[in-house]
């Protein structure tokens, strides 16, 4: 394939890591579902910890998919599952403005964005064919960052009317993202991709995954990750309370916050390959948890908005290089091995469930500092971390 083939058939696939930051929408949207519906911190949380609970079901499930249908139809499928996540709630008027339809809508996202973070990458490794893979990834993940942190926007330009939002106040993101995906879907189902003839080599398993815990280095890099996906979807879900909590903001004065974390994500991510050339990962990787550390305490003494601000933009940086970090140090200890690991690190984003669902039950103790505090337990393991990476 052509190098100007190349790029043409990366446009869609671009796209489709676009479709992927869709998920991040979950921070912002379940704060607008909690006040829209009067629910407290512990159910509203419910919401995101529900997205990333199908991380642990589906991401094994989805490589034996590829081995069967091939990447691009994997990939086709996941962004099928995602538009219909989005319409949704924008379906009210059929449905009614419940909780239930939220669940049912978050759920959906999950499961087409476990389906999308498994088979994307492998997608951008076929349609490349040989070239320069890391730098093309790492240029997907800002993409798709720029979905991540324009979704508080649109929620918030929506629930002020400062752009058209034909009555669906700040669910306008949802109709917003739903024409991108639309467009994505019809886009790449366009596109001629050539993948290589399936193979007859063993698939993955749960129970193959599951062994593999019984490896010291695997177990931990395992923890490493739910702990960086629950730090995540934490911050992203809980900054803009604490702003509230803390400074009498409305929701859509803070919900600044959750773009802010995106944003130095976004920085952390394009310069943290440029620093692990410079520096070794062991450094990098303290440096980039002492941030976190830093962060955590900002956020739970913190009681001046710039203060605030600094301390989200700290947890953006440090923890935006630590799933790769993570990733790299358990593919580097059981090369022999690298499908089972890479299964097992997936379904490691199931992170993402367990972290809500005890800073709700947190927060609605004691405040804002109790999910802190539950996010704060996740860089002290990070700390506990540091010795198995590289030096």
């Amino acid at each position: 394939m052509s190098n100007r083939n190349k790029s043409i058939y990366l446009i869609p696939v671009m796209l489709c890591f676009f479709c992927m930051g869709f998920v991040d929408l979950v921070g912002i949207a379940s704060n607008y579902v909690k006040a829209d519906l009067a629910l407290s911190d512990s159910v509203a949380n419910v919401l995101p910890s529900l997205v990333f609970f199908w991380f642990l079901i589906f991401s094994v499930p989805t490589g034996m998919l590829m081995n069967k249908i091939g990447r691009k139809k994997t990939v086709l499928l996941s962004l099928v599952v995602t538009v219909v996540s989005l319409i949704l709630p924008l379906s009210g008027e059929l449905f009614g403005e419940s909780f239930g339809i939220m669940l049912v809508a978050f759920s959906l996202l999950g499961i087409g964005n476990a389906l999308m973070q498994t088979s994307l990458n492998p997608l951008v490794s076929t349609v490349m064919g040989g070239g320069n893979l890391a730098a093309t990834l790492t240029f997907g993940q800002f993409i798709k960052a720029l979905s991540s942190f324009s979704a508080p926007y649109l929620a918030m330009w929506g629930a002020t009317m400062a752009i058209p939002e034909f009555g669906l106040s700040w669910r306008v993101l949802f109709a917003i993202f739903f024409v991108v995906g639309v467009l994505s879907t019809l886009l790449l189902f366009l596109t001629p991709i050539d993948e290589p003839a399936m193979g007859e080599g063993k698939v993955s398993s749960f129970a193959d995954c599951i062994r593999l815990l019984g490896t010291p280095i695997v177990l931990l890099s395992f923890l490493g990750i739910m702990c960086h996906v629950g730090i995540d979807v934490g911050t992203n879900t809980t900054a803009p309370k604490i702003l509230m909590e803390r400074l009498g903001m409305t929701l859509n004065e803070a919900a600044f916050a959750t773009s802010l974390y995106f944003i130095f994500r976004t920085i952390g991510c394009l310069t943290g390959s440029f620093f692990l050339r410079i520096l070794k990962m062991r450094t990098f990787f303290f440096i980039s948890v002492l941030m976190m550390a830093l962060s955590a305490f900002g956020m739970l003494v913190g009681d001046e908005q710039w203060e605030l601000y600094v301390a989200i933009a700290l947890m953006g940086y440090g923890n935006s290089n630590v799933f790769s970090m993570c990733f790299a140090t358990a593919l580097e200890s059981m090369p022999e091995k690298q499908n089972e690991v890479s299964g097992l690190m997936i379904m490691g984003l199931f992170g993402g469930t367990i972290f809500p669902l005890f800073m709700g039950l947190a927060s609605d103790a004691i405040g804002q500092a109790g999910a802190v505090l539950v996010m704060a337990v996740g860089v002290v393991y990070l700390f506990s971390y540091i010795p198995q990476v590289k030096k």
